[in-house]
């Protein structure tokens, strides 16, 4: 039995919903479904970057960083004595599915429910105010209870044509090309997951529109996720079109899976837990178009599919998010400057918008996307107020948030043909239409990482740390225009990185050459004996900020190969073109040489963490032991790329764990 004492849920304070107005109270008998998100069971885990760092199955992922099971068993508890039922508990995805009556859910999160009416839409919604409150047992394992308030958190980011000018638009296929995607590749192999929040899709419509196109039509499943289903015959028609036509275009040898859920922040953060924790489909993508501003979000919703999207990152699957479709305000209409959320999650790669021209099958012109005065929206970008500057930006001179001093995230990561006058040529509801808007760029990228997946032979994964490392030549700079939509004067575009277009718009060949210089899988070998035991009691954090701390390790080579010449003394000392080969691979990764010893075989180098991770394909953290020593450490094995393997012997310096100890009796 649980006490009665009873406390807040941190972040769960909700305001009324401004554009919709109370018309009655919720019968107490209505039945309500909720979603329970809890805690992880351990530390939050470090997703290792780029292809070749260390991705955890879905398996292993529930094991080490799913719910405990205690905690799950609390919840369950909780419920029974609620008269609530437990319709699902999930340790992987962190969750526990509730269903009772409203009267029951009232009283189990001191909840203030009412009936409201949008003003717009004349929708009806179970809308609430104020904070929730839980048993005391329950503090500190309870993330977020969703789905007591059922208002749209989301809007989809296309933008359909309206201007009717001199054809300038393009097939999907005519985009990639332009970017110069990668060809003799479909992604075959792998799943792309996308998120829908509304609409649906013709069966019908996309054997046609592939038809058109001369493509195989890929094979594409509709997900019902919390009871929501693919129904076609709304005006989001056009964005589960979009998204669609897009990735089939482009990747057509992959498997296509939309979940539909229902437009509420529970809709929203299942969908990504369902899709990204999918042991049938397994997705290694997954494409995001919808999102609004930070602040339309609450506290424990922004935590919890941050989360959810930090476990994606960590099980190396890619989530490319829209960055909005109205300019630097993100549409809020508050006079103030905003991101869209959930492209501002730091593990999500924000997709921002161009205006693209192409002469010849070549891009002739592009600059950030901006059709205010035609009332065709803008890009998307900013700086988060919600979330801090992460390490893999700290160089690419991401702006403080103008109006609030915030050293927050950049938005977006990079950017894509966006502009409705220069979009898609898709077809909706029986219709070839010209559509836009950065939800074309989500899909747009998660394509492009679908091909590169089934290049690598394995999924390239949390994206950011790399793209911020790669040089100019792997995206095409954008460097000419603005996202303003108000006035304010934010933001413009300039060399590097941008509040507008990111680092810029892909130039898909260079970034698959690029991924493959960096090892993929079938590259790299790991180091025989470098994976550190860690005692049980152990415990692990996340380094501060692994762009800044400084480390430094020594690679020690093997003895220079016998000579097959008779009579040949043996040598102690390393082959000098075994050594320079060392010093490459470091370079590659921007380690600096201190030293290079033939006689000793050593090759000393110096480094960020975050660089050090890259080169090795390990995630560099803090270890605390059960004597409160702590030192710097990683827990898979190291890897190095194939070509040199047969040279090391060993990597020494990354893990500082005390190894001695003094042995004076007194």
């Amino acid at each position: 039995m649980l006490s009665n004492q009873r406390t807040t849920l941190r972040g769960s304070e909700r305001n009324a919903p401004p554009t919709a107005q109370p018309i009655g109270s919720i019968p107490p008998d209505d039945l309500i479904r909720v979603t329970v998100f809890v805690r992880r069971k351990a530390a939050d885990p470090v997703p290792a970057p780029g292809p070749h760092g260390i991705h955890l199955t879905r398996e292993q992922f529930a094991q080490e960083h799913g719910a405990n099971p205690q905690d799950i068993a609390l919840v369950e508890q909780f419920a029974h004595q609620y008269q609530l039922t437990v319709v699902d508990a999930n340790v992987g995805k962190r969750r526990v599915i509730l269903s009772g009556t409203a009267a029951s859910m009232t009283a189990a999160f001191g909840a203030e429910l009412q009936c409201y009416k949008a003003e717009a839409t004349g929708r009806t919604f179970r809308g609430r105010t104020g904070a929730l409150s839980i048993p005391a047992d329950l503090e500190g394992i309870v993330v977020a209870v969703l789905g007591l308030d059922t208002r749209h958190i989301a809007k989809p980011h296309f933008r359909r044509r309206k201007k009717q000018a001199a054809p300038a638009t393009f097939t999907p296929q005519q985009v990639a090309a332009l970017y110069n995607y990668p060809t003799g590749l479909t992604g075959q192999g792998q799943t792309v997951a996308i998120i829908e929040l509304g609409g649906g899709y013709s069966a019908s419509d996309l054997q046609t529109y592939f038809k058109g196109l001369g493509v195989t039509e890929p094979n594409v499943t509709a997900v019902s996720v919390d009871g929501a289903t693919n129904s076609p015959g709304s005006d989001a028609d056009g964005e589960v079109m979009l998204d669609i036509e897009v990735v089939g275009a482009i990747a057509n040898g992959a498997n296509i899976a939309v979940y539909f859920a229902p437009n509420t922040d529970q809709g929203f953060l299942d969908a990504i837990t369902d899709a990204v924790h999918d042991t049938t489909r397994k997705p290694s993508v997954v494409s995001i178009s919808w999102g609004g501003p930070e602040d339309n979000w609450t506290q424990q919703s922004l935590t919890a599919m941050n989360s959810a999207l930090q476990d994606a990152a960590t099980m190396g699957v890619t989530v490319t998010v829209a960055a909005g479709d109205d300019g630097s305000t993100d549409g809020a209409g508050d006079g103030k400057l905003h991101v869209d959320f959930p492209a501002s999650s730091p593990y999500a790669l924000a997709c921002g918008g161009t205006t693209l021209k192409a002469s010849g099958g070549k891009i002739s012109s592009e600059a950030v996307w901006n059709e205010v005065a035609n009332n065709e929206g803008a890009t998307g970008g900013g700086v988060s107020t919600k979330f801090p500057l992460p390490s893999y930006q700290s160089s690419a001179g991401v702006p403080k948030q103008p109006q609030t001093g915030y050293a927050g995230r950049g938005v977006p990561d990079v950017a894509g043909d966006a502009d409705p006058s220069t979009g898609y040529q898709v077809r909706v509801d029986g219709q070839n239409q010209v559509v836009g808007g950065t939800s074309a760029v989500a899909p747009l990228w998660a394509a492009l990482v679908a091909l590169m997946n089934e290049q690598l032979g394995k999924n390239v994964g949390f994206l950011n740390p790399t793209l911020y490392s790669l040089g100019e030549a792997d995206f095409h700079d954008i460097t000419s225009g603005n996202n303003d939509d108000s006035g304010l004067g934010y933001y413009n575009a300039k060399a590097g990185w941008d509040p507008c277009t990111g680092l810029g718009t892909p130039n898909g060949v260079a970034l698959l050459k690029a991924l493959q210089a960096g090892s993929p899988t079938a590259q790299r070998v790991p180091v025989a004996g470098s994976e550190p035991q860690h005692g049980a009691a152990v415990r692990f954090t996340n380094l501060p900020d692994p762009a800044k701390e400084l480390v430094t390790a020594s690679i020690l080579l093997r003895r220079a190969p016998a000579s097959a010449e008779p009579n040949t003394v043996a040598t102690t000392m390393a082959d000098p073109n075994e050594v320079s080969a060392i010093c490459s691979f470091a370079q590659h990764y921007g380690l600096k040489i201190l030293d290079e010893n033939f006689q000793t075989r050593t090759v000393k180098i110096e480094g960020s963490a975050q660089q050090m991770d890259e080169a090795f394909g390990i995630h560099l953290c803090r270890a605390t032991d059960d004597k409160g020593n702590q030192y710097l450490t990683y827990r898979e094995p190291l890897t190095v790329p194939q070509s040199i393997a047969p040279y090391v012997t060993a990597i020494l310096g990354l893990d500082q764990r005390p190894v001695a100890r003094h042995h004076a009796v007194r």
